[in-house]
């Protein structure tokens, strides 16, 4: 069992390395006393939400640990109901924590990014990715950490232990499906808000510190791409892990423990490639005039270092060359879909140009056009994931080892999740220099500062769109893995093989068309919840302006009112998305039991995941091509053109900010619910 103590170990030096960040943010530059003022309203707002969302979840993960335990023993399962319960609500605490902490460090990160750009821009850039850094290490450092810890408490019986920790990774699907659903609302509700009465109506800039709506905005980028994104991703790493894990289960005859536990040591591998990847981008790199450059930089030598590492770790606990090239598959899969995120949503290629054309038509025509592309999405996408788990299985068969073929997928979900913690800090690093870009334009800093901190923002806004693409395809080959998972949990429950899942049976088919419809409804009620609070915000800043003389710079707006109804409404609209998700599915197993269940995760999963792509780089694209045109194309600001482009990415906002990610986490959600209850289902 040194596996675990390794494991362990690598883990707690990544929180060092993290801890280390942190005191150098510490003590950085807080710049003037007009940008620490505008960082502490940030701050304040983002501390006051995380407080009340994180109350109101907690209150429904104790119901629902209450129910499961309550459950399990109803049905003469009292070992199972303590395990799971306790596992779940492990995992739902890690999880808050890991989004809480990485909100934090954003919080406090995007001064120092701030104050840093009018003098040293390069330095500007560093410590916004190594404040990103800080939220990727500690999220998949803690994910590392929880599943051994419970693996150890539990007995580390290789054959029966993984199967009593599923409610750690539900536990984590859980959390992040509020905290995303939550953070989504919010941050887009903010937006959309302060956007439409702001530039709209009163004809002010973006960030204009007389918008009211202004420091709600700038919070909803830390709540939501920071505290959701965290949560989603902690989710993402602990459910594929335990998935692999318990595939490994069949496969114990041939690698030992090794093999179950060789998905945790892969983890902790990556964690050592992602802390080399960051202290690669220096201040050097940074000054190079496109940022992407240096970030760009960091996540291939995080690539490459953990293809090596997966090397040696392969032959030394598997001793299959076939197992690396099933893992070679899968870090491929992670470049191939940054690079179609990245063509779909840059501005240097046909689709945003496309779209920034047709916006010369005006507002339809930028809808009409977006929506061709958002669609076009999927087919790259989608032969990209068919590809790789085709050759993954195949890699797999190839190694002579008996159910090889499907450990080959786990594998491959392995391979692209090793530079996971890197991705996460460059997606943290795009809301840091979001709010970097806000505190330099509300504190009036000079135009050489709005200048640097503009282009880190643009950056931030590419990355952000590349680390959804990631979410995506990471989260198409653990559905994968996951729904074999959930097939090898049935078959050991009923003691015979269920490997067919027959949609010519009603139930079946029943089953499965209830599973594409939730996609829809979820979406749906996820969008529904930000228009509804953006409706609050929009109300609020009229009224301000109606009954204030604040365009006029007299009186001075009311930040901290827009900060609480923008809270209030995303809390009170994140409840019903958020109960479908769970509920629905557990009645679809219990009503139409295991193999409709099946049918229910296979289709819900891929429509999911097909859905999540064209939110995702659809609202992408449209902000792009807002983007685009500002830097001058077609006329630049205040043209025809650009009014168009604004109400495109104003729809694409919920789409690419609140849907689409939160349906990364339903899809996933799906899964470790059905893992945990199963044996209701039969």
């Amino acid at each position: 069992m040194l596996i675990i103590p390794f494991i362990f170990v690598i883990a707690v030096l990544a929180l060092g390395v993290a801890a280390f960040f942190v005191r150098q943010i510490k003590s950085a530059d807080k710049g003037s006393v007009k940008m620490q003022e505008v960082a502490a309203a940030i701050s304040e707002g983002a501390h006051a939400f995380v407080k009340r969302q994180y109350t109101t979840i907690a209150i429904i993960a104790i119901i629902v640990a209450v129910i499961i335990f309550v459950v399990f023993t109803l049905v003469g399962k009292p070992d199972q109901a303590l395990h799971t319960a306790a596992s779940f609500i492990l995992g739902a605490f890690l999880s808050a924590l890991s989004g809480i902490i990485g909100m934090f460090t954003s919080v406090r990160t995007n001064l120092v990014s701030a104050a840093a750009a009018e003098k040293n821009p390069a330095r500007s850039l560093v410590v916004a990715l190594r404040g990103g850094a800080v939220s990727g290490l500690t999220i998949i450092a803690l994910s590392l950490i929880g599943i051994s810890v419970i693996f150890t408490l539990f007995g580390a019986n290789p054959q029966e232990t993984p199967f009593l920790i599923v409610g750690f990774g539900f536990g984590a699907s859980f959390i992040a499906l509020f905290a995303q659903l939550g953070g989504g609302i919010y941050t887009k509700a903010a937006d959309v808000g302060a956007d439409l009465v702001g530039k709209f109506e009163a004809g002010i800039p973006e960030d204009d510190p007389r918008n009211p709506a202004v420091i709600a905005d700038l919070v909803g980028d830390n709540v939501g791409d920071c505290a959701g994104r965290g949560a989603d991703l902690f989710e993402s790493t602990s459910a594929e892990n335990i998935g692999a894990m318990i595939l490994g289960v069949a496969l114990f005859p041939v690698f030992g423990i090794a093999g179950i536990l060789f998905p945790l040591i892969i983890g902790a591998l990556g964690l050592i490639a992602t802390v080399i990847g960051i202290f690669s981008v220096t201040e050097k790199d940074a000054q190079h005039e496109d940022p992407m450059h240096a970030l760009n930089k960091g996540y291939y030598i995080t690539a490459i270092v953990s293809a090596i590492f997966f090397y040696f770790a392969v032959m030394y606990l598997l001793n299959n060359i076939w197992f690396f090239y099933a893992g070679l598959v899968g870090l491929a899969l992670s470049i191939v879909f940054l690079n179609i995120t990245l063509y779909y949503t840059d501005h240097r290629f046909r689709p945003v140009q496309e779209i920034a054309k047709a916006s010369t038509g005006g507002p339809a025509m930028n809808i009409i056009s977006g929506m061709n592309v958002a669609f076009e999405t999927t087919a790259l996408a989608s032969i990209s994931i068919g590809l790789a788990l085709l050759i993954s299985f195949r890699l797999g068969e190839m190694s002579g080892v008996q159910s090889g073929g499907l450990y080959g997928t786990a594998i491959a979900t392995m391979g692209m999740l090793a530079p996971c913690a890197y991705v996460l800090a460059m997606d943290t690093f795009g809301p840091i220099v979001d709010n970097a870009g806000g505190i330099v334009e509300m504190s009036e800093s000079s135009e050489n500062a709005q200048r640097n901190v503009a282009k880190l923002d643009s950056a931030g806004n590419t990355t952000k769109a590349l680390t959804k693409g990631y979410a995506v395809g990471s989260a198409a080959l653990s559905a994968f893995l996951l729904f074999s998972a959930y097939m090898t949990e049935v078959s050991t429950l009923t003691g015979h093989a269920f490997s067919v899942v027959n949609m010519a049976k009603v139930d079946v088919f029943v089953g499965g068309l209830l599973g594409a419809m939730l996609v829809f409804l979820f979406a749906s009620f996820a969008i529904r919840g930000v228009s509804l609070t953006a409706q609050y915000v929009i109300e609020e800043v009229r009224r301000q302006f109606k009954e204030k003389k604040i365009l006029e710079g007299i009186d001075k707006p009311d930040y901290a009112r827009c900060v609480d109804i923008t809270t209030r409404g995303a809390l009170k609209n994140m409840i019903l998305p958020g109960l479908l998700a769970v509920l629905f599915p557990i009645c679809i197993g219990i009503l139409l039991k295991y193999e409709a269940m099946a049918a229910f995760l296979m289709v819900g999963t891929i429509t999911g995941l097909l859905m999540a792509l064209v939110l995702n780089n659809g609202g992408g694209a449209w902000d792009n091509v807002k983007k685009y045109i500002e830097s001058g194309a077609y006329g630049g600001k205040g043209t025809e053109a650009h009014k168009a482009a604004i109400v495109g990415d104003t729809v694409g906002d919920p789409f690419k900010d609140t849907a689409g990610p939160s349906l990364h986490v339903l899809v996933k959600l799906l899964a470790t619910t059905s893992l945990v209850l199963a044996a209701l289902y039969i």
